[in-house]
């Protein structure tokens, strides 16, 4: 585990910056210390990585949210973009110093103007944040969320996180009891209520993330207790596939 000012001077990510990622959902510690200090884990350490080559792709950081939240990210496959993105993006700076240095040895008489032309790169980069959200699931989320303040997004956030950590204190009963049930059914409906409206389909796809380990799962035990994700995980399971 490091702490915030310890991933700070690892990463070149401003301390406040690291606050605001917690704050605004895009990025929380993998735990916090009973004096409420946040702790980064190596499975939000990667995350992080993700994030920042997404900024360097001139992705904002709605953008970034909505990818990393899609029930299908996959992040082999996001690192494929990346790299495809950042050899275009290359090739575009190669060409521009070609350009710079002929006009420095022409004395500024190159007229030449395709180093500047960056519709690849924009198309590259359009399609692939398509990819992620041409989903009619994200085109509802976006319609919510348009006229929603920072302040609503962060309780959604936090109530979405207390009813999946429930499930943390419902670990003596099986998946199918009818009150762990339920508690599926209040989480299908807060997400359908809130985000998009939550199939069978897509509950199935959130669980299967939320008990898949890494981030999601770290924060999910951090606010439930050890085996809340991998019980909610199991509950959801029962409830979707029956």
């Amino acid at each position: 585990m490091m702490t915030v000012k310890e991933v700070s001077r690892l990463t070149g990510v401003s301390v406040r910056t690291l606050q605001y990622y917690d704050q605004i959902g895009l990025l929380h510690p993998g735990t916090r210390t009973e004096a409420g200090y946040r702790l980064y884990d190596a499975a939000t350490l990667e995350t992080l990585q993700q994030i920042l080559l997404f900024r360097e792709l001139k992705f904002s950081l709605k953008e970034i949210a909505a990818i990393l939240q899609n029930p299908h990210f996959d992040r082999e496959k996001a690192l494929e973009q990346q790299i495809e993105l950042l050899t275009l993006q290359k090739r575009h700076l190669e060409s521009l110093i070609t350009l710079a240095e002929n006009i420095r040895q022409t004395g500024g008489n190159a007229m030449d103007f395709t180093a500047f032309d960056t519709k690849k790169l924009d198309e590259y980069a359009a399609k692939a944040k398509q990819q992620w959200g041409a989903t009619a699931a994200y085109q509802e989320y976006e319609t919510k969320n348009a006229h929603e303040t920072t302040q609503a997004q962060q309780e959604n956030a936090r109530a979405l996180m207390a009813l999946v950590a429930a499930f943390g204190h419902m670990q003596t009963k099986d998946p199918a009891d009818p009150a762990v049930q339920a508690q599926v059914q209040k989480l299908q409906a807060f997400i359908t209520e809130h985000y998009y409206t939550c199939t069978k389909e897509i509950l199935h796809s959130l669980g299967q993330m939320y008990g898949a380990g890494g981030e999601f799962t770290a924060n999910i035990n951090a606010a439930g207790g050890p085996g809340a994700a991998e019980f909610a995980r199991k509950a959801i399971e029962r409830y979707c596939c029956g």
